[in-house]
């Protein structure tokens, strides 16, 4: 994914910044809880598009958590 547009790209509900998962081929907005899929190097950025995250992986990371119940 060109970093020139991923730069560019906002979500297109709040008009935050997304988090490029290079592994899942979305652009994740923590903040609306959606992941925008990337098909074939386009972005799709359509709400309805979007994939809803789970609680896990809208929780940011910490050093002790290992993601294991």
């Amino acid at each position: 994914m060109d970093k020139e547009l991923l730069a560019m790209l906002v979500c297109p509900l709040c008009k935050g910044k997304l988090k490029y998962d290079r592994e899942a081929q979305e652009l994740v907005c923590l903040y609306d809880g959606l992941a925008y899929p990337i098909r074939d190097g386009i972005p799709v950025m359509l709400p309805e598009e979007a994939r809803q995250l789970d609680v896990d992986e809208k929780l940011p990371a910490s050093p002790g958590r290992t993601g294991e119940a």
